[in-house]
């Protein structure tokens, strides 16, 4: 008998190299998880790179029988083993990016000959990472597989949305998050994770940006925001002020999701949820998205007969200490997955 037949969602998870320890090789999987643990734009706290690992261990913590996904651990979900090289690669370009950071902290420029020579290796380094996302992505892709991007800092999906923008005439993407990272070039990182919705919106297939619980925002952002008409800003103000004054969050989910095309995109950045979900995540704000909140936001995104093509979750930074934020990461992760693949039987359904 097969390794799966065997399974026995009962059981202790096993530590098997696998998210939420099933026994799916990406093979035979329908999800397949990709793990980029990269951290070198970060601009206040580092530590997203062990992300991915993080939420790895805690994952087998996880019951794995989902409330609107019933036999969810039959869909089959595989992943990829993390690529140490990649991590390797992002500790020794952060301590290069670290000292950009302290520069311009400290009142220095750009344009410092030494800051500068520096500045062209992260971007280096940077565009190297994107091109490994986009053939990894890729790669699956072509194999019919849904994936999951874990990371890693914001900046990571880049690859993947391109990816995806060459096999999908148009899509829209959902982004959950505290902040709105439409800077161009933030700390003159080209693909900083200050940037990566910036950089999203000049691939071609991206008809609409709509962006949700954001609570940090800079003025440049905020003019992008307002003359882009693809990007729809529901910020966190909004949304609770809306709330006290007796809107619900059903109808406000509704008002989001009106905003999106058929196909979407999920990029959720873990602070986007309220501090206590991810205290140690990179630039926490306080404010923002429960966990339930997040979640029936994205089943209702299924259940207007939107497909979810892909997603991502980001800036899930592990404390030594606790490993509450790779637990609600891995919850988060598994719910995504699931929601997905939801999303992608309705569509076949309806044929």
């Amino acid at each position: 008998m097969s390794v799966e037949s065997n399974f026995n969602p009962n059981d202790v998870g096993v530590d098997n190299g696998n998210f939420f320890g099933l026994p799916y090789s990406p093979f035979k999987s329908t999800v397949v998880f990709i793990s980029v643990p990269w951290d070198v734009t970060t601009s206040y706290k580092p530590g997203t790179a062990k992300g991915p690992q993080a939420i790895l261990a805690a994952s087998t913590q996880v019951d794995i029988f989902d409330f609107d996904v019933p036999k969810a651990w039959e869909i089959g979900h595989g992943t990829v083993p993390i690529n140490m090289d990649i991590l390797k690669k992002s500790i020794a370009n952060r301590k290069k990016a670290q000292e950009i950071i302290e520069h311009l902290e400290e009142g220095g420029s750009l344009e410092d000959e030494e800051i500068a020579k520096k500045q062209k290796k992260i971007n280096k380094a940077s565009i190297e990472l994107n091109d490994y996302v986009y053939y990894t992505t890729c790669e699956w892709l072509d194999k019919g597989k849904l994936i999951g991007l874990v990371g890693g800092e914001h900046s990571v999906p880049y690859g993947y949305m391109q990816a995806l923008g060459e096999r999908h005439k148009e899509f829209g993407i959902l982004q959950i998050d505290a902040h709105a990272d439409l800077r161009k070039a933030y700390e003159g990182f080209t693909f900083s994770h200050a940037s990566i919705m910036y950089n999203a919106l000049g691939i071609k297939s991206v008809k609409k940006l709509v962006q949700v619980g954001i609570r940090d925002i800079c003025q440049d952002e905020i003019d992008l925001a307002n003359n882009d008409k693809r990007v729809a800003l529901f910020d966190d103000f909004k949304l609770k002020y809306s709330s006290y004054e007796g809107k619900t969050w059903a109808t406000q989910c509704d008002e989001i999701i009106e905003q999106l095309p058929n196909k979407v995109y999920v990029s959720f950045d873990i602070d986007g949820l309220t501090p206590e979900h991810s205290p140690n995540t990179g630039t926490p704000v306080v404010g923002g998205l429960t966990f339930h909140q997040a979640t029936y936001l994205i089943k209702k995104v299924v259940e207007s007969g939107r497909t979810i093509i892909g997603f991502d979750l980001n800036e899930v930074a592990p404390d030594k200490h606790s490993e509450w934020d790779a637990n609600v990461g891995a919850r988060m992760l598994y719910k995504l997955s699931n929601l997905m693949w939801l999303s992608n039987q309705t569509k076949s359904k309806s044929k």
